[in-house]
């Protein structure tokens, strides 16, 4: 099979999303002063400077311009490694003069979840397009507080599900939008890994730590990519902690939920920083949709009745990907793949999950 550049995928590629195609992002249209945007990293941890910082370096679109961060130590380290001017370094105390930096096209919010929408609004009031790290943030209310700002400052705002513009996620999801297979019976997905940090956000809940906002909105996405619907309830939830000295107060490191979508069609998802898993399961009237993994880093791939799903793709990694179909969105000034909106879908569902598995019974979403 023919290698698919990040050049040929973005002009080529089928999006689907829910039961929806979404065309492809075309290269030939609105561009912005320049070709390619300067992106500002907000936040220094592993992801940026392990994921991030290195897929900027081979993105087509967009660049690494510019960084936040409230460590003093790292700004050289970072300098130097990117070539990074003084000029286009930040702090949390000094982050709005950003909006004076003609360099900085887009600032990436990548922060614990309890903080972006500080930084999405301040980032939209400086002027900046906005993309944000998942989850979008603790509360759907803060979710759409985030939104309202982005319309309100004109910018764009994009929420990073990586996996939604890679192409083994498209074909699946061209399969359920075209019932290819028929309609879609039920859903099976688990997203998980051994977390074994004991002081980190994630084992915070002030600052929107627990599984469910974490690895479980890759659940979450995989019900909702996979049957092509919204979930009209949470039928039930179970939260639990299997080291309960690490996960404590009742804060979730598994969680187990059954989402309730129309045409009674079912999903069980499952989410866990205690073990390994990644499936999405979709049955359909004429046969299962099998992807493992469905969330990698590394590629996802999968099989179905009507062959492999397993689309090679000769890029560094889905957040090169990811950040190019963005800038590309931005050059063009059409709409974004993953917007605002699709992160509080998201978080309204953890939150009726949460509630769920507080109370024991059916929660409406």
């Amino acid at each position: 099979m023919k290698l698919i550049s990040r050049r040929d995928s973005i002009k080529g590629i089928s999006l689907a999303a829910g039961a929806s195609l979404i065309s492809p992002f075309s290269l030939m249209g609105k561009t912005t002063k320049r070709d390619r945007l300067g992106v500002a990293l907000v936040g220094l941890g592993y992801y940026s400077t392990d994921l991030l910082a290195p897929a900027l370096q081979q993105t087509e679109n967009c660049y690494l311009a510019g960084i936040v961060t409230g460590t003093p130590t790292k700004i050289p380290v970072w300098k130097a490694k990117y070539g990074i001017p003084d000029s286009n370094v930040y702090n949390y105390e000094n982050f709005d003069t950003i909006a004076e930096n003609p360099d900085i096209d887009v600032i990436y919010v990548v922060l614990p979840p309890s903080m972006h929408k500080e930084y999405v609004i301040r980032a939209a009031k400086a002027g900046k397009h906005v993309w944000c790290e998942k989850p979008m943030a603790v509360t759907a209310d803060e979710c759409q507080a985030m939104i309202d700002a982005c319309n309100e400052n004109g910018v764009k705002l994009s929420i990073g599900y990586r996996c939604q513009h890679e192409p083994n996620t498209q074909a699946f999801q061209k399969i359920v939008a075209n019932k290819e297979l028929g309609n879609v019976l039920n859903v099976d997905c688990a997203a998980g890994y051994r977390e074994n940090r004991t002081d980190h956000w994630k084992q915070k809940r002030e600052m929107g730590g627990g599984v469910i906002y974490d690895m479980g909105v890759y659940s979450i996405q995989g019900a909702r990519l996979g049957t092509g619907m919204e979930p009209l309830a949470v039928k039930a939830a179970k939260v639990w902690a299997e080291r309960p000295e690490i996960y404590k107060d009742g804060l979730g490191e598994i969680v187990e939920a059954q989402l309730e979508f129309p045409n009674n069609v079912m999903a069980t998802i499952k989410t866990s920083f205690f073990e390994n898993t990644n499936f999405l399961n979709i049955q359909c009237e004429k046969g299962k949709i099998e992807m493992a993994p469905f969330s990698g880093y590394n590629g996802n791939k999968g099989k179905s009745p009507l062959g492999e799903i397993n689309f090679p793709y000769s890029i560094p990694s889905q957040q090169a990907f990811q950040m190019d179909h963005d800038a590309t969105s931005i050059m063009e000034d059409q709409p974004v793949l993953v917007p605002g909106e699709e992160g509080l879908r998201d978080i309204r569902v953890v939150q009726a999950i949460l509630k769920s598995a507080e109370t024991g019974m059916r929660v409406a979403l």
